[in-house]
């Protein structure tokens, strides 16, 4: 089984319910406006229906609604992943206040919406009572032919989205190709300009240098030939005085150990002076004022910064500024490769076409399965004769679930030609049709649990006793639950509940309760014949529901 208990405070017109639920076929059923829909309601919401303070019962702070599912083995994976206890049930609980706002829990973790409704994907479904207006949409029909056939239509989505991007971008290349040409040409003219300098990344700071140094090579000339005078004069220079020093104190350092040491220092500076002597010689020698060398630099430089403030920038950024703008070129041309786009849409075209069109042919086949199907339980509820036809016909244009529109046609008699299933006129018809289709596409989802709210509308006689037979067998695999007003569905099921609608002076509240055999027979009694109970009503509910021998399920 499924679902096996729901818990309510404060929620619409009920104070407090704790239900158990069982396998089977449970009928729900009650006057009208007795608020059999607001379980319903309530699933949903623990399932993660969109909330609002409508649901919280007047003058209570909040609705609290809790629902209680037999843990699929397929959940605990995704359970688990998402950091939920693994446990043999599956609690959901959902808390809205007054203000609308909600909290949502799985396992008494926190949870979002989204986990909810992905959780109740796999738990539930629900097939309502206006589900008929839903199958006028092309895309619903779609989605329930690729449902039954079992299609897998993600890998096709995926391909019409590359070939969508493919021609948005094909598309754009071309509109823009005019700006975009010349754009291209003026970054081709300025990289032509600093092409011609050819600026190097650190050249700015060696031009610099090398020209400081020619514009002063005089000075620097005078500044060496100086210092080499000190050094080698015979009188006043320095080598000679220190030479002089040194050559004194090794002859008297046998007389004074002390002198030695001081020798030594001045060996040393000695070997360093003429370090230097040899440094400032090879520095005249190579060095010339060069005034060519010095012209040239004075052009390049100039060069360099009249190119820099044409555009706005420091003369060191324009090695940079020269890389981007041909990094901004090389996009470009990507850009207006308008061959190299069409290429690229074509062959997305044709791979998306390939995968449409054998989604078409797989659609093919499965569309007469379903006609048939369909066709067959239309039979078993009052429309002997009447057709059900999947129509499938080339689109206007492709899109994102292929090259097909599909539609729903319907004959309600022998003879009569299929019409689209919007515009069979009567309402019973619809409601059957519908009830036809949920029916025979029950068992394609993996929920263990089918609601069925008041799809049996509009049906009566031994219509709605069929309807009955084929909730209770579809009850033999699955946990069905129907919101029913025809006692001879609900005489079908192997458990009923009624709900009821209490009135005091201050309040309106709603109960539910599980019958028994013996308040079982009164309430299909009411149904039959309304609120006066006569024996003639009761004797044809105990005969309706002896006729059904539908045995009693244990949950």
């Amino acid at each position: 089984m499924g679902l096996k208990r729901i818990a309510l405070r404060d929620f619409v017109i009920v104070q407090a319910l704790d239900l158990d639920l069982h396998g089977g076929f449970t009928a729900l059923t009650g006057e009208t406006g007795a608020g059999k829909s607001i379980l319903i309601d309530a699933v949903q919401l623990a399932l993660g229906a969109r909330a609002d303070a409508g649901v919280v019962r007047e003058g209570a702070p909040q609705a609290d609604i809790c629902a209680e599912f037999e843990c699929p083995a397929r959940l605990k994976p995704w359970l688990e992943q998402g950091g939920f206890a693994l446990e043999d049930s599956l609690l959901l609980r959902r808390v809205i206040d007054a203000q609308g706002r909600s909290r949502a829990w799985i396992n008494g973790a926190p949870a979002t919406a989204t986990q909810l409704r992905t959780v109740g994907e796999q738990l539930l479904d629900i097939h309502g009572q206006h589900a008929w207006q839903s199958l006028a949409r092309p895309d619903a029909a779609r989605e329930l032919l690729d449902a039954y056939a079992g299609l897998q239509t993600q890998p096709l989505r995926n391909l019409w989205t590359v070939w969508r991007n493919a021609r948005q971008a094909l598309e754009h290349a071309i509109a823009a190709q005019d700006s975009l040409q010349r754009e291209r040409e003026r970054l081709q003219w300025q990289i032509g300009e600093v092409d011609k300098l050819a600026p190097g990344d650190d050249e700015w700071e060696d031009l610099n240098a090398q020209h400081t140094r020619l514009s002063h090579a005089q000075s620097l000339l005078d500044t060496a030939q100086g210092a080499l005078f000190a050094i080698e004069d015979d009188e006043a220079g320095s080598l000679a005085a220190l030479t002089r020093a040194h050559g004194e104190l090794q002859d008297q350092e046998h007389l004074d150990p002390e002198f030695k040491e001081i020798a030594e220092v001045l060996a040393s500076a000695l070997a360093q002076i003429g370090d230097a002597r040899h440094s400032l010689q090879s520095y005249l020698r190579r060095t010339d004022l060069d005034p060519e060398r010095l012209a040239e630099l004075d052009t390049r430089l100039s060069l360099w910064m009249q190119l820099a403030r044409r555009y706005k920038h420091l003369p060191a950024e324009l090695p940079q500024l020269f890389a981007g703008w041909k990094e901004e070129l090389r996009q470009l041309d990507a850009v207006v490769d308008i061959a190299g786009l069409r290429a690229q849409a074509d062959a997305a075209q044709v791979q998306y076409e390939q995968a449409a069109r054998a989604l078409s042919q797989q659609r093919a086949k499965a569309a007469p399965k379903l006609s048939r199907a369909i066709t067959l339980a239309m039979q078993g509820l009052g429309m002997q004769g009447g057709r059900f036809e999947v129509a499938q016909t080339a689109a206007d244009e492709p899109g994102p679930h292929g090259m097909d529109a599909l539609a729903f046609l319907v004959a309600g008699h022998p003879g009569a030609s299929p019409k689209p299933i919007g515009k069979v006129a009567s309402g019973g018809e619809l409601s059957r049709i519908s009830l036809a289709i949920a029916v025979t596409t029950s068992e394609l989802g993996e929920a263990s649990t089918l609601i069925f709210d008041e799809v049996d509308s509009g049906v009566g006689g031994a219509v709605a006793e069929t309807v009955g037979r084929l909730m209770h067998k579809l009850g033999r695999d699955r946990q069905v639950l129907a919101v029913t007003h025809l006692p001879q569905v609900a005489a079908c099921a192997d458990h009923h509940l009624v709900v009821a609608k209490k009135r005091d002076k201050q309040t309106t509240t709603s109960t539910v309760t599980a019958l028994v055999p013996e308040t079982r027979v009164a309430e299909v009694a009411r149904m039959l014949g309304g609120e006066r109970l006569s024996e003639t009503t009761m004797a044809h509910a105990r005969e309706m529901l002896q006729q059904a021998t539908v045995p009693a399920r244990k949950g």
